[in-house]
């Protein structure tokens, strides 16, 4: 078994790098959920695979608390409820999996934040476009390449990789950053 470490690590630093120099994107989604919450407005997240394990994740640090004992801050994540997705699954299709859920509990105001390492999976792409049709804010969650939702949300993140850990680690690094802001003023 040989790992490289190394190449591991200098991947890892550039696509934290990439968020760092992102800070103004972490700045204004966390004014955005300041915003949503003090009118009553939720933070939807969503994403496939591990990009659903990290929405999951997110939702609760919300919900529950990051470092901080705070109030909880109205989060969910569309990828949670096994019984909306396999039917929704099974009766329409997957592509519309997360729209059909945005559409029914999703408002103006909301903040949805939508994870896909390639900014193209068609399932978040058509989250994002329901959302934005209803006037919630969109955040999107991409690795370097432009994409669908690089070109299309309020906000974008663009971690600069293409290798979908990395971009994976570096959310994660985002997602943490976010309730960091949000524990300063809660």
């Amino acid at each position: 078994m040989k790992i490289n470490f190394s190449h591991a690590l200098e991947e890892h630093q550039k696509a934290i790098q990439s968020v760092l120099a992102q800070q103004s994107i972490v700045e204004q989604t966390v004014a955005e959920i300041i915003q949503a919450v003090a009118t009553g407005n939720k933070v939807i997240w969503l994403g496939n695979g591990g990009s659903a394990a990290d929405a999951q994740h997110m939702a609760a640090e919300l919900m529950v608390r990051y470092v901080k004992d705070r109030q909880p801050i109205a989060s969910l994540a569309l990828t949670t409820d096994s019984s909306i997705l396999t039917a929704h699954s099974n009766d329409y299709e997957f592509d519309t999996v997360f729209s059909r859920q945005i559409e029914g509990i999703a408002k103006a105001g909301d903040v949805v934040i939508a994870m896909s390492t390639s900014g193209n999976s068609v399932n978040v792409v058509k989250a994002v476009e329901a959302a934005k049709q209803l006037g919630c804010i969109t955040v999107a969650l991409t690795g370097a390449k432009t994409s669908a939702l690089s070109a299309m949300a309020d906000y974008c993140l663009q971690i600069n990789s293409v290798e979908t850990a990395r971009i994976q680690e570096a959310h994660s690094f985002f997602s943490h950053l976010l309730c960091e802001g949000l524990d300063s003023v809660y």
